[in-house]
């Protein structure tokens, strides 16, 4: 037998030779049946309950597929014989993905049926008086038709595979996409449902740049969904955040707070929020929302800082001298201690003295009063 296998369909065998196999082509089928239920467990069950029939009328339709294809006239044809047993291959290689096994047990009964038929066949073909020349080259036909089988299950399987891959990556990035829109809670456990994902505790959002993501992604856990810039990290809290924000050293990130898994877009707001907010000192680092909380509180309303600022500096006429604006915040800051505003200043204790004089003039007993002190300290601290 040659190490390469023939093509089976380039082959004919002549009618004398396939009558008596044709013949005994149930017993065949079932001696086959038995082998695979033997050596090969995973089969066992199938082929002993109602499927059995059905797997028995299977095997003996590739059996008859295979001396038909052997044994057909020359010429042209509008089809090959082998045609519909590769596509029931195919489809035998998709249904093994789909039930989640692998190709093993499949690919172990087409062995143990080539093995086995050929052995039978074999047997027919000297009891008929067949020449040993004609029965090894029978061989070389019976392999390489399994040969093609097999071929075809692996590429069913491979196919499945892809094509159930790519179908879950698309539910999830749906699921992520209505909790990032805050869909209504039944419209995002059917999404989690249909891309059979389990829901954490929490979900944190981070905001990374895509191409680090689809690198980081691998690290988190398996759950973890994805959206173009976005990744949703189930359960980042305690201990498990500090490694997380390990993970993301070295990247341009902002990592949003802890929040219930229905309730995801609440961490995605805060970290786009603190995004706007926190422009990063260097390309690579790493934002943590929980360290920005009270710049966040300050700045929730824009509009209403700025109309604080116009209203609290007001005595501050627009011509004033921004050195008098510059002992305030450091006044306030240091709650009225004039040494610790002169170091800091890099003045006269004196000076500073003179300035609240000045300051005092243009407030007056405003500066004694806790709610506009208060508000000078927000209007002049907050970035």
């Amino acid at each position: 037998m040659s190490d390469a296998l023939p093509d089976v369909r380039a082959f004919r065998l002549s009618p004398e030779v396939v009558a008596p196999l044709k013949m005994r082509l149930p017993d065949v089928a079932l001696r086959t049946i038995d082998a695979i239920m033997t050596e090969v467990p995973a089969y066992a069950v199938p082929f002993a309950g109602d499927l059995g029939p059905k797997i028995e009328r299977a095997v003996r339709a590739a059996l008859g597929t295979f001396l038909e294809l052997v044994s057909r006239a020359d010429g042209p044809e509008p089809q090959s014989p082998l045609g519909p047993a590769l596509e029931g291959a195919y489809a035998l290689g998709r249904g093994e993905a789909r039930n989640g096994r692998s190709l093993d047990a499949l690919l172990g009964a087409y062995r143990v049926g080539a093995r086995v038929s050929w052995h039978e066949l074999a047997a027919i073909s000297v009891s008929s008086g067949q020449p040993a020349a004609t029965i090894a080259h029978f061989a070389e036909l019976v392999f390489a038709y399994i040969d093609e089988l097999s071929a075809a299950s692996v590429a069913g399987h491979a196919d499945q595979l892809a094509s159930s891959g790519r179908a879950r990556i698309r539910d999830l990035e749906q699921l992520a996409q209505a909790l990032l829109g805050g869909e209504p809670e039944h419209v995002v456990r059917a999404a989690a449902e249909r891309a059979d994902w389990s829901p954490p505790r929490t979900l944190t959002a981070v905001l990374v740049p895509e191409h680090a993501a689809r690198t980081v992604v691998d690290l988190l856990d398996p759950r973890t969904l994805q959206l173009s810039e976005v990744l949703l990290v189930p359960d980042v809290d305690g201990g498990s955040r500090a490694a997380v924000l390990g993970l993301l050293r070295g990247q341009r990130a902002v990592v949003g707070p802890a929040r219930p898994w229905l309730q995801a877009k609440a961490s995605y707001d805060r970290a786009l929020r603190t995004a706007d907010l926190i422009e990063p000192a260097a390309a690579r680092t790493v934002v943590d929302t929980d360290d920005h909380l009270a710049e966040l509180v300050l700045t929730a309303d824009p509009q209403a800082l700025a109309d604080l600022r116009a209203r609290v500096l007001a005595p501050l006429t627009p011509g004033a001298d921004p050195k008098l604006v510059e002992t305030l915040r450091s006044w306030l800051r240091h709650q009225g201690r004039r040494e610790d505003v002169a170091a800091e200043l890099f003045i006269h204790p004196q000076t500073v003295r003179y300035r609240m004089t000045r300051l005092r003039e243009l407030y007056g007993d405003r500066l004694r009063d806790p709610e506009w002190t208060s508000a000078l300290i927000i209007a002049l601290t907050v970035i």
